[in-house]
């Protein structure tokens, strides 16, 4: 294999040095639900910091001290939390933060254009997310490869062998006037990657990211995918969901072989002043150790944990309450973005 291409983006069950997240405050749009939020994010970071390590982003020092007492307050492992002290706007660092590929002898940290989904909201500072990492020194040197191309990391989903798969709605909307064939080249020059996997259908309504992967289909280390599916056939998203199911049963491993499928639960609608929101089982984190799985107060709940934990052998199984995420259209995947084995800068934090 020629050096170039030992590059590669691992798959997020492999080892771990930590995972970044950004802190809500009241200059975000959490505003209006700030201390139901806080509380999902308090859990989150105590799950985590059982495991390995949390870099928190917070927008300044006050901040700080403010995140400091809760976690403090719930006996979290402070040796375990990091800290960077940089300007963001939104926390939904999976789509803002940095893809870190790996390399002979060190680390890339892609950064490509964020752009708010397509323009629905203001996006500079948190495009300028991953420099500011970088910058502050809180991530091992390494290349900070910058890719004039809208994409998020929500969008994008890797087995860490050189698959990726996507899906053709949100490509197709960042980037209109690009062919398949210029995406999917895009895509494995990048990423790196030795092929594409393209979804045509499935969508969540309540996602303003128009169907990013991390809601409908994720890799598991198994050799299988786990997906969103909708048993219920009055629902709206039962259709979309069962042409997606279709879809993966043509989809083939590198080995020629068709992916076995987990399909999770469909959690009861949930709505919010009537507006539905996107609640899916598949926006689930893996970590080392574990399986951080969204739980949204419904009965479907356990068994979506357990059809990701029997996908997951060997990881403990975590249920973090994702109801205030999903009112901003996002929940547990959309909040974190995992960092590969020494990525942590020695000294951050």
């Amino acid at each position: 294999m020629a050096l170039a291409d030992a590059w590669r983006w691992p798959a997020e069950w492999e080892a771990q040095a930590g995972v970044v997240i950004a802190w809500p405050h009241a200059g975000t749009d959490w505003a209006p639900r700030l201390d139901e939020v806080e509380a999902t994010y308090v859990a989150l970071v105590a799950a985590i910091t059982r495991f390995e390590a949390c870099l928190v982003c917070v927008a300044s020092e006050e901040l700080k001290h403010h995140v400091l007492a809760q976690l403090v307050q719930v006996g979290i492992a402070l040796d375990r939390v990091r800290w960077a002290v940089v300007p963001y706007h939104d926390t939904w660092l999976r789509d803002s933060g940095p893809i870190v590929l790996t390399g002979p002898g060190g680390y890339s940290y892609a950064d490509f254009r964020f752009t708010g989904w397509g323009g629905k909201f203001a996006a500079a500072s948190d495009d300028a997310l991953v420099g500011q990492l970088v910058n502050a020194r809180v991530l091992a040197a390494g290349i900070h490869a910058r890719h004039e191309f809208a994409l998020e990391g929500g969008a994008i989903e890797s087995d860490g062998a050189g698959t990726v798969m996507t899906t053709w709605q949100c490509l197709h909307q960042r980037h209109p006037h690009s062919t398949r064939g210029e995406l999917d080249e895009v895509l494995r020059r990048t990423l790196h990657a030795k092929r594409v996997l393209w979804l045509e259908e499935g969508y969540l309504l309540g996602d303003d990211t128009d169907a990013h992967i991390d809601t409908l289909a994720r890799f598991s280390p198994d050799g299988g995918i786990i997906h969103q599916a909708c048993e219920d056939t009055a629902d709206v998203h039962h259709v979309p969901l069962a042409a997606m199911h279709a879809e993966l049963t043509q989809l083939r491993d590198m080995q020629g072989r068709p992916y076995p499928l987990h399909a999770l639960p469909w959690p009861r609608p949930i709505l919010d002043r009537g507006r539905r929101l996107a609640a899916s089982y598949a926006n689930y984190l893996v970590i080392n150790g574990a399986v951080l799985v969204p739980a949204y107060e419904d009965p479907a709940d356990a068994a979506a944990a357990r059809v990701i934990g029997r996908a997951h052998a060997g990881r403990e199984v975590i249920q973090i309450a994702c109801r205030p995420l999903i009112w901003q259209n996002g929940s547990l995947h959309c909040i974190t973005m995992q960092l590969p084995a020494g990525t942590l800068a020695a000294h951050a934090g």
